[in-house]
C-alpha cells in the first residue's frame, strides 16, 4: 500500500485499478474483513455532515478514486496526479474477470429482482459463485445480516445508494465475509438494467457528466460536485503544503 493521502479528511488511497484488483485478491478468503469505499465527491460532501459515513470511510481498509472529482482534488491539494479511476463497476469487474470462480458473491441492494438478475448474470458471463441475494429495500437489517453471515460468501457487493458504507461499516464483524465492497449501481448494470455511457466518454472521464445530462433525476448531484469543487478550493487555498 502506498502512502494514504487526504482529501477534505478523508483518506484516498492513489492505487492503479490493477493494483487495487491485487490488493482486493491477496484478501480474499481472509479471517478478517476489509472493507472497500470508492470514493466520490457525493460521499465526501454527505460525509461532512453525517458523522456515521465519516467514520465508515475513515476505518475501511482501501478507500479508492471513483470519479473525476477526486483526481482533480488530489491534483489541486496534493500536487499529485493519480493512477486513474478505480471506480465500483470498474472494481468489480476486473475483480470477476481476474478470480471468477474463487468468488462466492452475495449481491446486495437495488430493487426487487436487480440483485438476483445481477447474479444470474454474473454467474453465466463470469463463473462467480453465487452465494446469495437480497434486494435493499428492507427494513430489518439484522435478518439480513445473519442471511449474508449464513450465506458462506468471501465477496459481499453492497448496491444500497448512501446507506452502503455504514451498512457495511456498521455489520462488517457479522457478515463473516472477507472483501466489503460499496458499489453504488454497479447491481444495476450487471443485471442489465442500466448501460454505461460509451467507452469513448469513459475514457474521457465524462461518464458522470453524461449521466447527468441524460437524467433528469440526477440534476441535484449537480450541486453537491459545485459544492466540492468550492470546498476543495477553499482548502488548497488554507494550506500551502500537499497531502
Amino acid at each position: 500500500m502506498r502512502e494514504r493521502l487526504s482529501i477534505l479528511g478523508l483518506p484516498l488511497d492513489p492505487l492503479s485499478m490493477s493494483e487495487a484488483v491485487g490488493w482486493a485478491i491477496g484478501k480474499l478468503n481472509t479471517k478478517s474483513p476489509w472493507q472497500v469505499v470508492t470514493l466520490n465527491p457525493e460521499i465526501v460532501v454527505r460525509a461532512l455532515r453525517d458523522e456515521n459515513l465519516a467514520r465508515a470511510v475513515a476505518a475501511a481498509e482501501l478507500v479508492t478514486a471513483d470519479g473525476v472529482g477526486i483526481l482533480w482534488a488530489a491534483k489541486r491539494l496534493c500536487r499529485l496526479s493519480l493512477p486513474g479511476r478505480v471506480s465500483g463497476v470498474d472494481l468489480t469487474l476486473k475483480l470477476f474477470d481476474e478470480a471468477g470462480s474463487d468468488l462466492r458473491v452475495f449481491f446486495l441492494g437495488g430493487r426487487p429482482g436487480v440483485a438476483e438478475e445481477a447474479a444470474a448474470n454474473a454467474a453465466a458471463e463470469y463463473g462467480v459463485v453465487v452465494a446469495g441475494s437480497q434486494h435493499g429495500y428492507f427494513e430489518e437489517a439484522q435478518p439480513v445480516v445473519e442471511k449474508i453471515s449464513r450465506s458462506g460468501a468471501n465477496v459481499v457487493l453492497a448496491g444500497m445508494g448512501e446507506k452502503q458504507e455504514v451498512f457495511l461499516h456498521r455489520y462488517k464483524n457479522e457478515l463473516a465475509a472477507s472483501l466489503l465492497i460499496g458499489v453504488g449501481g454497479t447491481l444495476d448494470v450487471l443485471a442489465g438494467r442500466v448501460k454505461r455511457v460509451p467507452s469513448w466518454a469513459q475514457k474521457l472521464n465524462i461518464e458522470w457528466l453524461l449521466r447527468i445530462a441524460l437524467d433528469r433525476k440526477r440534476w441535484p448531484r449537480a450541486a453537491r460536485l459545485l459544492k466540492f469543487a468550492v470546498m476543495v478550493e477553499r482548502e488548497r487555498r488554507a494550506r500551502n503544503t500537499g497531502c
